[in-house]
């Protein structure tokens, strides 16, 4: 499934992709607040992958707020790097949603 699809899904549908992923279908949709407190459940309550895909989501949620420094707390537990100076939100989320559903 592509991110398109991904996003173009109810919340049902959706939420069978799990918090992670979730979490970047309520910020698309507006919903950060929501998002976040998804994303923050994944990378606390998680295990192995699903928590750092939570951490990731999480890490792009505070770049998204415009926290970079909690971002790169949340980018290094979820080892991942913060993405390159000028990347535009919605390609980093289309990245880690395409990423995430295995694409």
């Amino acid at each position: 499934m592509s991110p398109g699809e991904f996003f173009k899904l109810d919340e049902s549908a959706a939420a069978k992709h799990g918090e992670a992923l979730l979490a970047l279908w309520c910020e698309a949709r507006g919903d950060w607040a929501r998002a976040h407190t998804l994303a923050q459940h994944a990378g606390d309550h998680g295990a192995g992958a699903e928590a750092r895909a939570g951490c990731w989501v999480h890490a792009y949620l505070h770049r998204v707020e415009g926290d970079e420094g909690n971002a790169g707390y949340w980018y290094a537990r979820a080892r991942r790097n913060l993405p390159p100076e000028g990347t535009a939100l919605a390609a980093e989320r289309d990245a880690i949603a395409a990423e995430l559903l295995g694409g």
